[in-house]
């Protein structure tokens, strides 16, 4: 299974974001990662959820218009360059970055990162191969998941999480 990120624009006003989180809590939904940025009167908004098609279901029937793309977790190691070293991986083979995002969640203690490439099937081998992937981060987090990953958390915390 791959995570699926999923993109929207919203107005740039106070409370438009609110309504989004507002949907996924309702729904129980958690999020693994989000972004957002704005320009010209306009937010982009980028998440990724435990329960993809659920959220988008969700979101499209609340009004908004979402987009979606794969994307592979990889781990790295806990210092500086350790991302260098996957973007070098894809840069060799030429495999185009699109997205990436920074996970809630860890492997042991190793941080995860979501990516999007051109060529998603191709970098997962690739990536594969040098020892990046991680097939556990792939499925849906949860708070308990998170939780019992990073027993030092207070469950209190977890706010990201909806």
């Amino acid at each position: 299974m791959t995570l699926r990120e999923i993109s929207l624009t919203l107005p740039n006003r106070p409370g438009a974001l609110a309504g989004v989180a507002r949907t996924l809590a309702k729904a129980r939904i958690n999020l693994s990662a989000i972004s957002a940025d704005s320009s010209s009167g306009k937010g982009r908004i980028r998440l990724i959820v435990n329960d993809p098609d659920r959220a988008i279901s969700l979101l499209s029937a609340g009004g908004y218009e979402t987009e979606a793309r794969e994307m592979l977790a990889v781990r790295l190691e806990d210092r500086a360059g350790s991302f260098l070293r996957v973007l070098e991986v894809l840069e060799r083979e030429k495999v185009n970055i699109q997205s990436v995002a920074i996970l809630v969640a860890r492997e042991g203690n190793q941080p995860l990162v979501a990516i999007a490439t051109s060529d998603l099937l191709r970098a997962r081998r690739l990536l594969q191969r040098a020892g990046f992937v991680s097939r556990a981060a792939e499925g849906p987090v949860s708070n308990s998941d998170l939780l019992a990953g990073a027993p030092t958390i207070p469950g209190e915390s977890v706010g990201l999480l909806l």
